[in-house]
């Protein structure tokens, strides 16, 4: 079966094994989730789930939303993501998952969500280009380098690096560790880091990567 669930990344700190080696570890409250949405392949084209993790008053909802949790008779939910599933019957709506349910220790899982936005950068910061020499008379020191030939072609080629809007991209580090579950108080431990400031937004699933 396919393992997911929602969260959200609280910060890093680290842990000790038995041989009292340091691990770094990020803090995930990961859930509960509940299940909002059941799609099959006969209806939909493909099996999936629809979950909804956080609570948020219905006031700050949009109407289509109001309409689902008031139909389904749930607490509205501030994030609805959408995971696929091999065996969609697995899965009822209105179900709770919950970390220590979905996940054992081991377990390796990617770890999806959205990067630190870093505003409009220059190449050097957005893409690690070298400056120019600062010696007297160099006239050139955080330039994007050489645009073109001049007459022919004349133009700049597609994909050449430039100055421009740096972070808040999706990003998903894989394979990562499970080192702990505290099923109490719903937080999982990934060795690592995870994308994202704290606070942010993350999608937690089983590794598609095997061995």
């Amino acid at each position: 079966m396919s393992k997911f669930i929602l969260g959200r990344k609280l910060g890093m700190t680290q842990l000790f094994d038995e041989n009292g080696i340091v691990i770094p570890v990020t803090v995930i409250q990961a859930g509960p989730c509940v299940v909002v949405q059941k799609k099959t392949v006969e209806s939909d084209g493909y099996s999936a789930v629809r979950v909804g993790f956080g609570d948020v008053p219905e006031k700050r909802l949009n109407k289509p939303d109001k309409g689902v949790f008031a139909k389904l008779n749930l607490s509205p939910k501030k994030h609805l993501k959408e995971f696929k599933v091999s065996d969609v019957n697995k899965f009822e709506v209105g179900q709770e998952i919950k970390v220590s349910e979905m996940f054992a220790v081991g377990d390796r899982v990617d770890v999806s969500g959205i990067s630190k936005g870093k505003g409009f950068q220059g190449v050097i910061k957005r893409f690690g280009q070298a400056r120019g020499r600062r010696t007297h008379g160099s006239k050139y020191h955080r330039g994007v380098g050489s645009m073109s030939a001049n007459t022919d072609p004349a133009r700049v080629f597609k994909g050449k690096k430039l100055p421009g809007h740096m972070g808040r991209d999706r990003v998903t580090v894989q394979n990562l560790d499970i080192v702990k579950i505290d099923g109490e108080r719903d937080l999982l431990m990934v060795k690592g880091a995870v994308p994202g400031p704290r606070g942010g937004l993350v999608e937690v699933r089983s590794t598609v990567k095997v061995g």
